[in-house]
């Protein structure tokens, strides 16, 4: 959907949303139209700039919304760097809207505006692999100190999220969709890939699930969802977020760097930042290669569920290193 055809669609939603919150805002920018449309938009009264995410009605209810705000709330006042959400004039967390083009309800957030870039365009654009691996050190600090939080973290009695668990990774009816149903692959591969994931939910069943290394976790907290400010990272988009382990939070961030040639640097960094805040076992280093697999799966599910993306290229490259990835789990 171009952008043009986006804004005919969803603006009439953003702007009744928007006479929600206590804002008066000036204008109305769309960013993005993914699985959610964000906007961006500036209170003329000060000046001050939020971002305001209508929901993809099918993915979150209500309780799992206002529970994921529960979260970043309790991460903000931890001190880590995400986007403070806002409430609405009465004290709800989200207002309800309908698109008028699809007729479909859509929940509507509101959060102040992070000003940086996103990660990733920054590593794309260096060929400074020092100032790269320093990225990666940060982002390592930064998802140490999100799991120190969430390992003490008491959850309100009324917290709901899924949990990523064996079945929620590997089960019959895994989060992101039967990636082994993919319509891009081969009977073969459809083949290698369910033997793969048999295996793969046992592993997962027989990994312990203490606060520890099991807790509330990002799920997407790769370079695309950090934003860089000089030297100040901040995480967003906490849409995936639920219970799981912290190793495929670590994999996540590493899962597109895995073939390239700084591979073994990016992740020696990362490691060396998420040690410098919070312990890392060498039992939980030896199962970063598994949940990296788990991920490349995820990731083909998510396509399946998404065949309106062309997403071709991407598939295709993520495909040839989870294919690799499982031949060689099936071997070990």
């Amino acid at each position: 959907m171009a952008d043009g055809a986006a804004a005919d669609i969803f603006a009439p939603a953003a702007n009744e949303a928007l006479r929600a919150f206590p804002i008066e805002p000036d204008g109305l920018e769309l960013v993005s139209h993914s699985e959610n449309i964000t906007y961006r938009v500036v209170d003329r009264r000060d000046g001050a700039a939020y971002g305001l995410r209508l929901h993809r009605p099918w993915y979150h209810t209500i309780d799992e919304l206002i529970s994921e705000r529960d979260w970043i709330r309790a991460l903000d006042d931890a001190g880590i760097a995400v986007q403070a959400p806002m409430r609405t004039r009465d004290g709800q967390e989200y207002a309800s809207v309908i698109i008028p083009a699809t007729g479909e309800r859509r929940f509507a957030g509101l959060a102040r505006w992070t000003t940086g870039r996103v990660l990733a365009e920054v590593l794309r654009e260096t060929t400074d692999i020092g100032m790269a691996a320093r990225r990666f050190e940060q982002l390592g600090a930064l998802t140490a100190s999100l799991h120190d939080q969430a390992a003490a973290w008491q959850a309100p009695a009324t917290f709901t999220r899924h949990a990523l668990d064996a079945d929620g990774l590997m089960g019959d009816a895994p989060h992101w969709g039967p990636f082994w149903d993919h319509r891009g692959l081969s009977e073969g591969e459809r083949r290698l890939m369910l033997d793969t994931r048999a295996r793969l939910h046992a592993a997962l069943a027989g990994l312990d699930r203490q606060p520890v290394g099991y807790s509330l976790i990002h799920a997407d907290m790769h370079p695309g969802n950090v934003l860089v400010d000089g030297d100040a990272l901040t995480v967003i988009d906490f849409d995936d977020a639920g219970w799981g382990w912290h190793a495929y939070d670590i994999a996540v961030a590493l899962f597109y760097q895995q073939r390239g040639a700084n591979f073994e640097a990016f992740e020696r960094a990362y490691v060396a930042g998420y040690r410098s805040v919070r312990r890392l076992s060498e039992q939980s280093l030896a199962l970063l290669p598994m949940f990296r697999l788990i991920r490349g799966l995820a990731q083909i599910g998510w396509f399946h569920q998404r065949p309106e993306l062309d997403r071709a290229a991407r598939l295709e490259e993520t495909k040839a290193i989870v294919l690799d990835q499982c031949r060689e789990f099936l071997k070990s």
